[in-house]
């Protein structure tokens, strides 16, 4: 019998847990990487990929060559790096879209969509599975319902309903009353999801099964993530400090992977070796292996010294039937936690579960910081202009946490009144104002184990500022009208384009609270400082409302997106959506014209901007004629100019700073 380094293990007593075991594995070797056509010009074709690069595009020079007018001539290559096959767009004129979304240089997962012009493609990274044998389904139309069918409804099935089972079994049935137990154990043990939950319920059904005195759920260190691999329970006192466990018990039932009952153990020839058992004057025991496919999860040790407490075989039997079924439980639960963490990791690397779009470097910082603030709980401030995307930063937060299967809620702080803003945030009683005729639950109280987002938080009136304080100071409020603390776990990210260090000065926003909301403070750049994501933006923004408004949008012109480009963008994404969204609409062509696009961005535009836009550059200075004349005639009173033209004075002023007309009117 060897014993267990101690270097490499957590103690409980004098008990070790198990030695490393293999890890999942966490990535698939690349087998028969190829790209397969599935639509387009050559749909049905698959292209085996190698170490040389794929070249693909109009030209007849490709490796791959699409006689299709909205691919480059020079399109994209794909070709084989460290990390796996990487694609990368040759600053094609309608760009490359993966997964929908426009990219210019990534790599290529297992399954990933390219969408190239009209043509589709799946890039598959590993060999295919084999296909199951094809069978003949089909359904069959004779009846089956006769008169002695029986229907059953879920509610009313026996298995389904632990306490019917013992109801329906005898009384004096000892094997019925285990697996009644078993029934009620399996049940209760898949229902749980999270380590801890798992350990603490099985445990609690263990010492409602079986007479044991204290009781220790071991599980090997390195299978599960947690500090303390093991669980302790003492009947007679209650506690659940850890307490000294025979070695020589738990070293045999670990090394042999057998279960051990033992009773009358002082006076014992196997047991009389084992200090702790003869210091403790325990009298019975049974220890378990949890196993599932030879591997050792951990161990089950009951013990008592009690002498009327005495263990038999059929309780040894039990509790190694409970271990059968916890260890699926256990080894399930390790995989599920193992996965959320992968997947946390994998959205935090790659950024595929939120809708920000943009590649340049200041967006490339923004998606660093948010990786690294997402799986805490800090409270976040998000600052930046309307329209930067702030609430999808917030959002990106909250999908990238350990809270991203819980609600999300979003409450814009200037959309309501003072009084309907509270009861909103806070919840209320019936009766606490008139009109309140029902309780309601305020979305604090609704986001319990999520997230709220305040966005626009330099409107929080004063009275609600101090309120929220509380909320986060001690994760607990009242509803309005209520008298009971009501306590909440909720992550809270706040959203300004105010300078709120200003309204602290002029006595409209609290010090204390912006030091509270001021934790990890995240500034969402304007659009014109990543001018470089505006074609992917673009192009993002046209796919959308080509399929929204069922339009076949192949791309952009050079001239539309020159204007896009040069243009300062002062509404940010917000803006830029709203115009490609009225091009799609208004357009006649396949293709988003300059002329699809709102007038502004072609008053603001110089000639220059606008390669071989002879007819824009035309229509620009008409209509500088136009408004100097009307100008000229009235004297340069505004008001009467935009009469005479017809339209408000306030877009008369627009469209003379568009101009840039100022400087001719002052001579």
């Amino acid at each position: 019998m060897h014993g267990w380094p101690e270097d490499r293990f957590y103690k409980c007593g004098d008990f070790f847990s198990c030695e490393r075991l293999p890890p999942i594995s966490t990535a698939e070797d690349m087998k028969n990487p190829r790209l397969v056509v599935i639509a387009g010009p050559l749909e049905g074709t698959t292209l085996t990929l190698s170490n040389e690069e794929l070249t693909i595009g109009r030209d007849t020079t490709n490796h791959l060559c699409l006689s299709d007018p909205q691919v480059s001539r020079r399109h994209c290559i794909i070709f084989r790096a460290a990390e796996g096959y990487r694609l990368k767009d040759c600053d094609s004129s309608n760009g490359t879209m993966v997964n929908d979304v426009p990219v210019r240089e990534r790599i290529l997962d297992h399954s990933d969509r390219i969408k190239i012009g009209d043509s589709r493609f799946i890039f598959l990274a590993q060999a295919a599975d084999p296909a199951p044998p094809t069978l003949d389904s089909h359904l069959d139309d004779r009846s089956v319902v006769t008169g002695s069918t029986v229907t059953l409804r879920p509610e009313e099935g026996l298995y389904l309903k632990p306490e019917k089972v013992t109801a329906a079994l005898p009384a004096f049935s000892r094997v019925a009353r285990n697996l009644n137990t078993l029934l009620q154990i399996s049940t209760a043990v898949n229902q749980c999801r999270h380590l801890p939950d798992l350990q603490q319920r099985l445990l609690e059904l263990i010492f409602e099964a079986i007479p044991a005195q204290r009781g220790v759920l071991m599980l090997a260190r390195e299978l599960f993530n947690q500090p303390e691999p093991f669980v302790c329970y003492d009947r007679k006192t209650g506690s659940r400090q850890p307490f000294q466990v025979s070695r020589t018990v738990v070293e045999r039932v670990r090394n042999e992977q057998v279960a051990i009952l033992g009773n009358d153990l002082i006076e014992s020839a196997p047991f009389r070796q084992a200090v702790s058992l003869t210091v403790q004057q325990i009298c019975s025991l049974l220890a378990v292996p949890l196993t599932l496919d030879g591997q050792l999860l951990g161990v089950i040790y009951l013990d008592s010294a009690e002498a009327q407490t005495c263990f038999d075989q059929d309780h040894l039997q039990l509790l190694t039937a409970i271990a059968g079924i916890a260890a699926v439980a256990f080894d399930n639960v390790r995989r599920i936690e193992w996965l959320e963490e992968e997947t946390r990791r994998l959205r935090a690397e790659i950024n595929l579960n939120h809708d920000m779009i943009g590649e340049s470097a200041p967006m490339q910082a923004i998606y660093q910081i948010i990786s690294k603030v997402a799986p805490s709980d800090s409270t976040v401030l998000l600052r930046g202009e309307s329209g930067t995307g702030k609430e999808m930063a917030a959002r990106a937060i909250h999908q990238l946490s350990a809270r991203a299967d819980k609600p999300f809620i979003a409450i814009n702080c200037a959309g309501l009144s003072d009084t309907l803003l509270e009861s909103d945030l806070f919840g209320h009683e019936k009766g606490a104002f008139t009109g309140a005729v029902a309780q309601k639950k305020g979305k604090f109280e609704v986001a319990d184990g999520g997230t709220v987002f305040l966005d626009e938080m330099g409107e929080l009136p004063l009275p609600l500022q101090a309120k929220l304080l509380r909320v986060l100071q001690q994760r607990e409020f009242e509803r309005v009208g209520g008298t009971r603390q009501i306590k909440v776990d909720i992550r809270l990210i706040a959203a300004t384009n105010r300078d709120l260090e200003t309204a602290i000065k002029d006595g409209g926003f609290r010090a204390d609270l912006y030091y509270r909301l001021n934790v990890v403070s995240l500034t969402l750049p304007p659009l014109r400082e990543r001018r470089d994501d505006i074609p992917l933006l673009s192009h993002y923004f046209a796919a959308k409302y080509s399929q929204r408004c069922k339009r076949a949008i192949k791309g952009l012109t050079p001239e539309a997106r020159t204007l896009l480009v040069n243009y300062d963008w002062p509404g940010n994404v917000r803006e830029l959506e709203n115009a490609i969204e009225r091009a799609v609409v208004l357009g006649s062509t396949d293709f988003i014209q300059a002329e699809d696009l709102p007038d502004v961005l072609l008053e603001t535009a110089t000639p220059t901007s606008l390669p071989a836009a002879k007819y824009h550059a035309a229509s620009r200075e008409a209509k500088k004629q136009v408004v100097l004349q009307a100008l000229e005639e009235s004297d340069g009173n505004f008001t009467q100019a935009a009469r005479l033209l017809g339209i408000h004075p306030n877009n008369l002023h627009r469209v003379v700073r568009n101009l840039d007309l100022k400087a001719q009117l002052k001579k």
